[in-house]
């Protein structure tokens, strides 16, 4: 038993840091530099470099809706497989363990519920590649209009919260409403095509742990600080979106590409808001189920 027991200790020991090694998209968020300093990289602080990567990573966890205004039905269920490829400004300081390079790749699972009232339930769980970040979805929509005015277009409207998963030194949950309008065309049998666009206004909130930073040089006692943390109703991007979803039978496609405008943030803390950031570009394709 003393023998199993030193045999699992050392199991421990070997295969610990493994299991939680970081991959090369994982955060390092102390890469950012030591808060309230300005960086020597971007000429900002460090806390708006901070401010600047949680909307830029809020906005590419809520590239994709994938999604048209009207809903499944009381009884109705769907499933799909996503992938979103977004494209990442280089003007934000990413903390990553390695540079990105190119796009970042999102696959995700979505599934969604009908309930009566014209109203959707949904999750939605993806991952960023080459990570160990995941991000879950909870989504509620509903049909303002359903063919319920012919001449009118579909509209609905969509609740979403997400939030970052197995990040150790970082929280970020970003929050939004959008509102949808399309319309489905029928084109024989089962078969239907439904384009579509909306606006979707996000919040981010996002804050740190406290990190140690050592001294220049290497000399001195270790520092401990955290970032200022970014509160969501004051830091909000404006995405707007335009698909199409195809469905034959039970088998649904779709696409969709979106535009999520950042707006402007402080450079430095207490001051105007002068730095602008620019947009996070996406393209998003599913293929699932509709039942």
């Amino acid at each position: 038993m003393r023998t199993f027991s030193r045999w699992m200790a050392l199991a421990v020991l070997v295969g610990g840091p493994a299991a939680y090694a970081a991959d090369r998209n994982d955060i390092e968020l102390s890469k950012l530099g030591k808060p309230g300093e300005n960086s020597a990289r971007t000429g900002f602080s460090t806390d708006s470099d901070f401010r600047a990567f949680a909307r830029t990573l809020g906005a590419m966890m809520t590239a994709t809706n994938l999604t048209p205004p009207e809903t499944l039905g009381h009884a109705g269920f769907a499933v799909g497989m996503e992938l979103g490829v977004v494209g990442m400004p280089d003007e934000v300081k990413l903390p990553m363990v390695r540079a990105l390079e190119g796009p970042a790749l999102v696959p995700s699972i979505h599934v969604r519920k009908g309930l009566p009232f014209s109203i959707d339930v949904g999750a939605r769980v993806g991952w960023l590649d080459r990570s160990n970040l995941f991000a879950a979805t909870g989504e509620v929509k509903w049909a303002v209009n359903e063919g319920f005015i012919p001449w009118l277009p579909d509209i609905g409207l969509r609740a979403h919260v997400t939030h970052l998963l197995n990040t150790r030194d970082f929280h970020l949950t970003a929050g939004g409403l959008d509102v949808n309008v399309g319309k489905q065309f029928p084109l024989g049998g089962m078969i239907s095509l439904t384009p579509y666009g909306g606006i979707d206004f996000v919040g981010v909130a996002a804050k740190s742990e406290l990190l140690g930073f050592t001294p220049s040089g290497a000399t001195g006692p270790l520092t401990v600080a955290a970032y200022e943390p970014v509160n969501g109703w004051d830091n909000i991007n404006t995405r707007f979106y335009a698909g199409g979803r195809f469905i034959g039978g039970a088998l649904q496609l779709g696409a969709e590409v979106s535009l999520s405008s950042q707006g402007t943030i402080q450079s430095i803390e207490g001051g105007p808001n002068n730095r602008a950031l620019a947009p996070v570009f996406a393209f998003s394709t599913t293929l699932g189920l509709d039942f």
